[in-house]
């Protein structure tokens, strides 16, 4: 029993030892928690105070530094200041030194003018006396001859206008007959050395152009499945391709150059490509037409550089580039605007006009030519607009608009415009239009105009440009001959082939006619 309570009695023991050595423990831990807490607040408090302190120092050294490079600036611009005082102070002695010597100047001048002043006087009462002197002389002399001046000079005037009279109209006379005599003579040979002196090869353009093909094989591709390659180019093109027996050559037919000169250049581009078929000639054929418009501009350029024309529109310079496309009778045009220009040119320098003018108006004469495919109305009317369009001068408009003689000629310059396109339509290999065919077409024209009802005659004139048709007034009304004109004009359109257009001009005049017995 006792040794159960004492069991009991150790183990209440150990219990309240184990509790009072737990709280012991606890305690402990607890304080030295607080002593570490306690310690990192006075390390961080006394790492506050020296970065604080480092700041400050960092801030004061700052602000030292700038103080320093503040007074360094100052004292700089205290130099420059005193520097530029000095300067200003030079300048100030300089100008007061001007000053001094302009007011000295003045001074002398002054003095001068004074002088000047004084001598003009004593001059003026010289020539004053010098006059009354004068004219004390000649009131002596004309007592002692009893002639006064003025009916002498009247006198001797007359008598001087008689003489110079005569010897005038006696030159005037000698110099016209001069003139009669030499003047054929002078104008041959100012024609015949503008001639010499432009030497141009003799070239004619044709209607037909050749290409020679690689192989029989190509000649098979171009015609294309069921011949829908060839109608493509056509088509697309607007020329005739004759493909014929020839080997390895096809044949392109337009009489527009501009046309087959793009047909060709699409053909060989299609050739050297190898890829024919509808589309790709329809792409190769924009592409040509933009290459071709570069070249319009390049031909125009080139040809006003030949001729020192200068400050043309760049419409206009692409217009005159157009012509190098443009054939009348076989000859270039643009070949014979220029040919007409540099004669135009020559002569001018012969005659003593302006040559740069000369020039540009026998350049632009046949501008109208460049698009009369295009517009309606005579090369002629045509080009005047486009003249006018782009602000020519006054003498090159009348030249264009008179070199066919359809309008009076107001300058020498449009004579010579008339004169040099004369020479250069009708010198040996300019044009290769024979005579046959030349009256051939006469003919026809006026055939074409005889075989309507009511006609009385019909006449070709200026060379095939116009046709003239007689009608008979008692079987032909004004609104008949209206129509007569539009049938025949579309009866030439349909049968003939001519060079630019042709003028129609139907005539119907009532006449009353009696005879007296």
């Amino acid at each position: 029993m006792e040794t159960v309570m004492w069991s009991i009695i150790t183990l209440i023991l150990g219990l309240i030892g184990g509790v009072g050595l737990t709280i012991l423990v606890n305690y402990i831990r607890g304080n030295s928690v607080q002593l570490k807490a306690d310690k990192l607040i006075e390390e961080a408090k006394k790492e506050a105070e020296k970065q604080k302190r480092d700041r400050l120092l960092e801030i004061k050294e700052e602000g030292f530094k700038l103080k320093q490079e503040t007074e360094k600036e100052i004292k700089e611009k205290k130099e420059e200041l005193k520097e530029d005082e000095v300067r200003i102070q030079q300048r100030e002695s300089s100008l007061d030194k001007r000053d001094e010597i302009i007011q000295k100047r003045e001074a002398s001048l002054d003095e001068k003018e004074q002088n000047l002043l004084a001598s003009q006087k004593e001059i003026q009462v010289k020539k004053e006396k010098m006059d009354e002197l004068l004219k004390e002389e000649l009131a002596k002399l004309e007592g002692i001859a009893k002639f006064s001046k003025e009916r002498a000079r009247e006198d001797i005037m007359k008598r001087c206008e008689e003489e110079m009279a005569r010897e005038i109209a006696d030159y005037v006379k000698e110099r016209e007959r001069e003139a009669k005599l030499t003047a054929n003579e002078s104008a041959k040979n100012i024609i015949v050395e503008s001639m010499q002196r432009y030497s141009e090869d003799v070239a004619t353009e044709q209607t037909v152009s050749t290409i020679n093909l690689p192989n029989d094989e190509m000649k098979g591709r171009l015609i294309g499945r069921e011949g829908r390659n060839i109608r493509t180019i056509e088509a697309v093109t607007g020329v005739d391709l004759i493909i014929d027996d020839t080997p390895e050559t096809i044949v392109i037919s337009s009489f527009d150059p501009l046309r087959r000169e793009i047909a060709k250049i699409t053909i060989e581009t299609l050739i050297k490509d190898g890829r024919i078929h509808p589309s790709r000639i329809e792409e190769v054929y924009d592409r040509v037409c933009k290459d071709m418009n570069n070249k319009i501009t390049e031909l125009g350029n080139d040809a006003c550089y030949a001729l020192g024309v200068t400050k043309v529109d760049p419409e206009l310079v692409n217009l005159v580039g157009k012509l190098h496309f443009r054939t009348s009778y076989g000859q270039n045009a643009l070949q014979h605007s220029k040919e007409v220009g540099e004669l135009c040119g020559l002569m001018a320098a012969e005659l003593g006009e302006n040559v740069a003018l000369a020039k540009r108006a026998g350049l632009l004469h046949d501008i109208g030519k460049s698009i009369d495919f295009e517009v309606e109305g005579s090369h002629v009317d045509i080009g005047v607009d486009i003249a006018k369009r782009y602000h020519e001068d006054e003498v090159v408009i009348n030249a264009i608009a008179s070199h066919h003689n359809d309008t009076a000629q107001t300058s020498v310059i449009s004579v010579l415009v008339q004169v040099a396109d004369t020479l250069s339509a009708a010198r040996p290999g300019a044009r290769n239009d024979s005579l046959d065919n030349y009256i051939k077409r006469l003919e026809q024209l006026e055939e074409i105009g005889n075989s309507f009802e009511g006609v009385e005659k019909t006449y070709a004139m200026q060379a095939g440009r116009e046709v003239r048709v007689m009608v008979k007034p008692e079987e032909v009304d004004d609104t008949m001959s209206y129509k007569i004109a539009r049938d025949m004009k579309e009866k030439i359109e349909n049968e003939m082939q001519y060079p630019g257009t042709i003028k129609i001009v139907v005539i119907r005049e009532s006449r009353a006619q009696e005879e007296a017995k």
